[in-house]
């Protein structure tokens, strides 16, 4: 079953072809970014604009600090470390982020960039840092001036592409017609005729994409990323946003193994770069999708074995994230129960409450499960307090998720209670919550789904027709989740629904085609699938 489907998606994927001369273009794309600057540092000024748009941050900078070694009167290369500085789709600028964006982009008005051209990129960067207000306001800000300079050269490739990222940046979470992530990737797409090797074009066409709607748009260029950056760490990631929204697990393992190996090769400061957790939680995620329960174990072992880690928010979701995957897909209470809060020590924690609350989730909804109340209200506690951290901070996309988290466990509280009416009541307000929002860049995928998780609750209190179209509602957004398939396929045969249950416990059966060894996978429901598949 598992070869028939990838042979069908084999011969019915198109590939993008790129030019001969793709090869030759080095190791990051083609840009020709024309400047004012000394002419001997134009390749490393491109080399640096392209690991900009790569969302290289750190290299980048390297780059540009050695453009200004060569011509310290460099205009340009002020605005490009100032634009290093600006995280448009990760999270907001911390205050030494801050200072070096606001120094670095007035260094480069004073200095006098050459021409119309010059002044409008540094006027448009100088937008987010000098204005006052939230990330939300600094965005809007910087949007503004990128369409003033998109809209004045419309034949500027990097000024479209930086306008197409400051659109994406600014969509809002909540709205789920995706409709301006649609128009921004047909405006990339119009382009990458003419610049078949711009990185840019490449990277945000699949940030465009990446969403349950659009994903399918994207299978194409997220497929042909990595011949135009192929050792470029994030250029390796990418795709795996595309393939995640499409359930090509396959595809999420062996991209993000290159990945993290490549990440590897780039320390920041002797510190592993946040490019290595990032691709590693996606290569935990893939693997447990596929019932590699032992595989997400190791790899979760050989993620911790690689620190001291770049304080980041990508290094922090990662490092929270992965072991409480492990533990919730497999359903092994104790051991999300027993997460290690703030894990390593060493880590800079409190600067990233968004992946605290992940352990603090993961302990609580484990503890509630087991019928300790006592450890899963204190869980409970500590979720309020980083719920409210987050509004402090103008975090709300993470204030919301949290709120989900703090939800579900009080869900699950009330229904070891014997309260069912409460606690369906409550985890499905938990699942509409997380459902008003589409996940964040950083992660690809909830660490438990909440749709997922009101749909077991559902099958526990014999309503099998409401649980599978809670699961197929995750499986809707979440697409080949391994424990909402079997959930989906045990529901619909409670429900009667031999056809929906045969083809859900197919689905279930050709990822588990994937599993090396002997050994039974110890998940919920596997007796189900055993059982469909002795008799087919």
């Amino acid at each position: 079953m598992l070869i028939r489907r990838l042979l069908i998606a084999l011969f019915t994927v198109p590939l993008l072809t790129l030019p001969p001369t793709a090869a030759a273009q080095g190791e990051y794309g083609r840009i020709e970014f024309e400047t004012s600057c000394d002419a001997d540092v134009a390749e490393s000024f491109n080399r640096a604009v392209a690991l900009l748009h790569h969302m290289m941050y750190e290299q980048s900078e390297a780059v540009f600090q050695d453009v200004l070694a060569v011509d310290p009167d460099c205009a340009m290369a002020r605005w490009g470390i100032a634009m290093t500085q600006l995280h448009p789709l990760w999270a907001p600028p911390t205050s030494t982020e801050l200072a070096k964006g606001e120094g670095s982009s007035t260094w480069a008005m004073e200095a006098g960039p050459a021409g119309g051209r010059e002044q409008a990129y540094v006027e448009a960067v100088r937008a987010f840092f000098h204005t006052e207000g939230s990330f939300r306001d600094r965005l809007a800000a910087w949007e503004s001036a990128q369409a003033n300079l998109y809209e004045t050269y419309p034949e500027d490739v990097d000024a479209a592409a930086f306008y197409a990222l400051s659109r994406l940046a600014t969509a809002q979470p909540d709205d789920r017609t995706f409709n301006r992530q649609a128009e921004t990737g047909e405006l990339l797409e119009s382009l990458r005729d003419e610049h078949p090797e711009h990185p840019g074009l490449f990277h945000y066409t699949i940030h465009a994409y990446d969403n349950p709607v659009l994903a399918e748009r994207a299978v194409e260029v997220a497929r042909a990323y990595d011949q135009i950056a192929p050792e470029v760490a994030h250029a390796l990631h990418m795709p795996s946003h595309i393939f995640v929204r499409l359930g090509y697990w396959g595809d999420v393992i062996s991209w993000n193994r290159r990945s993290a190996d490549a990440a590897l090769n780039h320390a920041i400061g002797g510190q592993t770069s946040m490019h290595y957790p990032h691709a590693m939680d996606y290569y935990v995620y893939g693997h447990l999708q596929i019932g590699q329960d032992e595989s997400g174990e190791a790899a979760v072992r050989e993620l911790y074995g690689h620190g001291p880690f770049q304080p980041h928010l990508g290094s922090a979701y990662a490092l929270a994230a992965t072991p409480a995957r492990v533990a919730l897909e497999r359903r092994d209470w104790p051991a999300a129960a027993a997460l290690d809060v703030r894990d390593p020590e060493s880590f800079p924690w409190e600067r990233f409450p968004a992946a605290e609350s992940i352990t603090w989730f993961a302990r609580g909804l484990g503890s509630a499960m087991q019928g300790d109340e006592n450890a899963a209200k204190t869980a409970i506690g500590r979720l309020t307090e980083l719920h409210d951290a987050l509004l402090d901070a103008g975090e709300d996309y993470w204030a919301v998720h949290t709120e989900a988290q703090r939800m579900a466990i009080e869900a699950w509280v009330a229904f070891k209670s014997d309260a069912t009416g409460e606690a369906r009541s409550q985890m499905e307000g938990a699942a509409d919550l997380e459902d008003s929002v589409d996940k964040h860049p950083v992660t690809p995928g909830s660490v438990l789904p909440m749709r997922e998780l009101y749909g077991e609750m559902l099958l526990q209190v014999d309503r099998p027709a409401d649980a599978l179209e809670a699961f197929e509602s995750s499986l809707s957004v979440s697409p080949g989740r391994l424990n909402s398939l079997t959930g989906a396929a045990r529901a619909a045969e409670l429900a009667g629904r031999e056809d929906a249950a045969a083809r859900y416990y197919e689905e279930a059966a050709d990822l588990l085609e994937g599993r090396s060894g002997d050994a039974r996978l110890d998940r919920p429901r596997m007796d189900s699938v055993h059982a469909f598949l002795s008799a087919n």
